[in-house]
């Protein structure tokens, strides 16, 4: 019984001591390169959290420029030199898509805007009609901002 209380008391100190890091990462940079290295850190730096013992509550809010990459067939849209740098930018937005702690919304203005169908856009993805409300709402939800511009 000793062993037991003793158990419980370590694993509830080791859980009040995790934290929970909330953030929104914004992105609408029309850089291929920059939004592709960016999407590559947002889960490195949620693997880092997460090693170290803490959790990660992660959304990532798409308008602008950044839209193209949650198109099934970007080609169209993109400028030939930025194919494979958005190829790759979606190869980890399809990554960050399956982690339990992670939602990716795109503004369905900028769909419009982009010429990108609510048909074409890859299925993991939530279409909110204005993500920069989406953005406001997890900022008053305690979310830090972190922009991709």
């Amino acid at each position: 019984m000793k062993k037991i209380v003793i158990f419980f008391f370590i694993f509830f100190c080791v859980v009040l001591q995790a934290k929970e890091y909330k953030v929104v990462f914004d992105c609408s940079s029309s850089d291929a390169h920059y939004v592709k290295s960016r999407m590559w850190l947002v889960g490195k730096s949620i693997d880092m959290i997460e090693n170290q013992g803490d959790s990660a509550d992660v959304a990532l809010t798409l308008h602008g420029s950044c839209v193209a990459m949650v198109s099934e067939d970007y080609t169209m849209i993109v400028p030939d030199e930025d194919i494979e740098n958005i190829k790759k930018a979606q190869e980890y937005l399809v990554k960050l898509s399956k982690r339990k702690n992670v939602t990716i919304i795109a503004c369905a203005m900028s769909l419009a805007t982009n010429s990108i169908e609510k048909s074409e856009v890859l299925p993991f993805i939530k279409i909110s009609p204005n993500s920069f409300i989406d953005t406001i709402r997890y900022q008053n939800d305690g979310y830090a901002l972190m922009t991709f511009k």
